[in-house]
């Protein structure tokens, strides 16, 4: 564990050779417990936790017992995956759950309406789940309020303020013979998006799709799933992750079959990860120094 006044981090396991290090980075109103332990317990997550280092990144004071913040935390969040533009070099792959880029000038103002009615939980809460989860899974919502409620408010709410007011991670989809400059503002690594059905992010999500490159990036919608799919359905993740580190050439002998028994309307997003897999195999290919696999929970 690494802790200092702007960031804490969690590792799990040893890094192993050049294998990249899976990097994680929660969403508002969360931390790395709340948002990925119960992903990475899962039993199939097991196998990749034998492969792979994880390093648990919490956003500067919202760990377990954090001290308040004298200062605006910084906003770390869409900058992340700028850094990726930048640096593709020092970023092997990147999941990206409930991906959604800054919003327009109406969605701002009705953000601004609703933080002056709701109270901060109320509007974490509006932020993570959907009004149908919101009136059925009760059980899951109240202690999600509690953990949103015994973190440390002044720097919950400096870190909401920093992601409302992110700027857009200025990506387009590149064009085929069309502009170099253009080409230089895509994400360059594979890419995994993940969404849940019934998630309130959904259309941010296949907006954000719409402004990758289709020939690195994975659409895959879980269906049963709100707006936390790594929670609600954990074992499918899990499988479309598997798929998705053996497109990058590793993992190649990796239990397969849920994904199998289970096709949804996102198949062929998994057969195109599943197709990346015999192409990127070799460990010529794959040995990249200092690379992440980086998960990340809306940015």
């Amino acid at each position: 564990m690494l802790s200092s006044k702007m960031l804490h981090c969690t590792m799990k396991g040893v890094a192993k050779g050049n294998r990249p290090t899976i990097l994680t980075f929660h969403d508002i109103g969360l931390n790395h417990k709340t948002c990925f332990e119960s992903l990475f317990v899962h039993q199939d997550m097991h196998e990749i936790m034998q492969h792979f280092a994880v390093c648990h990144v919490d956003a500067p004071g919202q760990q377990d017992d954090a001290s308040t913040f004298s200062t605006a935390s910084p906003s770390i969040t869409c900058k992340n995956l700028s850094h990726n533009l930048k640096h593709p070099d020092l970023v092997e792959g990147l999941v990206l759950i409930n991906m959604s880029q800054a919003e327009g000038f109406i969605d701002w103002t009705a953000q601004k309406i609703t933080g002056w009615t709701h109270a901060l939980p109320d509007t974490v809460i509006s932020h993570l789940f959907g009004s149908e989860e919101i009136q059925n899974n009760t059980d899951q919502i109240a202690t999600f309020r509690h953990h949103i409620t015994n973190m440390n408010q002044s720097n919950l709410q400096k870190f909401v303020k920093s992601y409302k007011s992110r700027g857009d991670i200025e990506i387009e989809r590149p064009i085929q013979g069309g502009n170099s400059h253009l080409m230089k503002r895509d994400i360059r690594c594979p890419v995994l998006l993940i969404v849940g059905d019934n998630s309130p992010a959904v259309d941010a999500v296949v907006d954000s799709n719409s402004r990758m490159n289709p020939t690195t990036t994975t659409f895959h919608k879980i269906a049963d799933c709100g707006g936390l799919p790594h929670v609600d359905q954990p074992g499918k993740l899990i499988e479309a992750f598997k798929y998705f580190i053996q497109g990058m050439g590793y993992m190649p002998s990796a239990g397969l079959t849920r994904l199998v028994r289970s096709r949804t309307g996102s198949s062929s997003s998994i057969d195109r990860s599943r197709n990346r897999c015999g192409t990127n195999t070799s460990q010529g290919q794959r040995g990249r120094s200092h690379t992440d696999v980086s998960m990340y929970s809306t940015l």
